[in-house]
């Protein structure tokens, strides 16, 4: 393992161009039809559409708003789902699971169209996005769901033999892989600053740092506790999703908060990322625990994410982790240093399926398992229409509450040995393919 220089920042990349920070300081109104939990893409999706149909809405963060995964991730409008499509025909029938995937198709849409018509300034870019197999299984598997994409739902999808794949990507690394257009990059800080502007705007009342410790029924809806005082709602949307805290004991029992970090190059000549990102585009990998990456917004440097089994601090290790295997897939990086590392939270659950449901009274859009940039966006917006009664904007991902977890009360203790356990599923796999 070769020993690299530490990053010279500890926060996001993206926090250059799009800090976070507080709120205008406003009084909390005694009551509103709607109080939000979480600010990030999720709340504010919700607050836009339920201020514009007319409700009064407060969203509360108790961090800045977007501080969480909103303005850490890597902004590729993946909108993933963690089951591929022969076990989702498997687990809820092919109609479902053609509905889960055709909702995809629409919410990415959805997410486009949003960034167009409200004008949000978030370095959009509709480049694609490949995905690499390590070997023969693994690229037919994706070739087959290439395949259905493009017939079933229209996406333009494709597989790549490895002869064509340095056309796409400059890397030896894989065996081929396949190609999904409907799928982009934006600057996820820049979005949630543009989502932020547009929900103010709008007439949303964000409070950040600005904790809800508590949610009790009353006679007229919900008594909201907050750490800035008290307020009445006759509804309350939850979306706190990976940061979710011991307030809400009944979602913490089904959410696990799980690292996620990423890496940042210093600047690269632009004739080396002609060579190893030609077209631009977003990468993925078919793995349990596979790295995406990208080119920034600017196209001068490839930032890197991946699964952080680290649990307290900020270590050493899975930066240079996420280093080697940045250098495995692209050589030429071995002398390349980094800007910046930094990690956040997001939330896995036994279902691994976006989720809308409700639970005493409250109606909670999250579980987006590492994908919110899209299912963020979207879940928030349905899951305001559903709080306004509109069943013709009813989801596919509106069902029963997320699976509990036993013996788990917030502290994700098993993630280091799941991980390792992923890691040598990857390996033997590795192995298996590449014979």
């Amino acid at each position: 393992m070769t020993q690299t220089p530490v990053a010279q920042k500890r926060t996001p990349y993206w926090w250059e161009a799009a800090p976070v920070g507080p709120t205008p300081d406003t009084p909390l109104a005694t009551a509103v039809d709607v109080a939000i939990v979480g600010a990030g893409y999720a709340g504010l999706a919700a607050g836009i559409e339920l201020v514009r149909a007319g409700r009064t809405v407060a969203a509360f963060d108790k961090m800045h708003p977007g501080e969480g995964a909103s303005s850490r991730n890597g902004g590729i409008t993946s909108g993933n789902i963690r089951l591929d499509f022969d076990t989702l025909k498997k687990r809820h029938g092919e109609e479902r699971a053609l509905a889960i995937e055709a909702e995809g198709k629409v919410a990415r849409e959805f997410l486009y169209d949003f960034i167009k018509t409200e004008g949000l300034e978030c370095d959009y870019q509709p480049v694609g996005r490949y995905n690499g197999a390590l070997g023969k299984e693994q690229y037919e598997k994706g070739a087959r769901n290439a395949e259905t994409l493009s017939k079933k739902l229209g996406i333009e999808a494709y597989a790549v033999p490895r002869a064509e794949q340095l056309d796409y990507l400059g890397s030896e690394h894989y065996r081929g892989g396949s190609v999904r257009m409907d799928i982009g990059g934006l600057h996820p800080a820049k979005f949630h600053a543009e989502m932020l502007r547009v929900a103010l705007a709008a007439g949303v009342s964000v409070h950040g740092g600005c904790a809800v410790l508590k949610v009790e029924k009353d006679v007229s809806g919900f008594k909201v506790t907050t750490s800035k005082g008290i307020v009445k709602a006759r509804q309350v949307l939850v979306c706190t999703n990976g940061y979710t805290d011991g307030s809400d004991p009944y979602l913490r029992r089904r959410m696990v908060p799980v690292r996620s970090r990423m890496i940042a190059t210093e600047a690269i000549p632009t004739e080396l990322m002609d060579k190893l990102m030609p077209k631009r585009m977003m990468v993925g990998e078919h793995r349990k625990l596979g790295f995406y990456y990208r080119p920034s917004p600017d196209h001068t440097r490839i930032l890197l994410g991946g699964r952080d089994a680290s649990q307290a601090g900020d270590p050493d290790w899975p930066v240079q982790m996420l280093k080697d295997g940045l250098d495995e897939l692209f050589p030429e990086l071995k002398s390349v240093g980094l800007s910046h590392t930094w990690f956040g939270n997001v939330a896995m659950h036994r279902d691994m399926l976006p989720r809308i449901f409700e639970h005493d009274g409250l109606t909670y859009a999250t579980g987006f398992c590492g994908s919110g940039v899209v299912w963020a966006t979207w879940i928030g917006n349905r899951a305001a229409h559903k709080l306004l009664k509109d069943d013709k904007a009813k989801s596919a991902f509106d069902f029963r509450p997320p699976t509990f977890i036993p013996f788990y009360a917030g502290k994700p203790y098993f993630m280091p040995a799941f991980i390792q356990m992923y890691r040598l599923q990857d390996r033997r796999d590795f192995a298996r393919q590449t014979r």
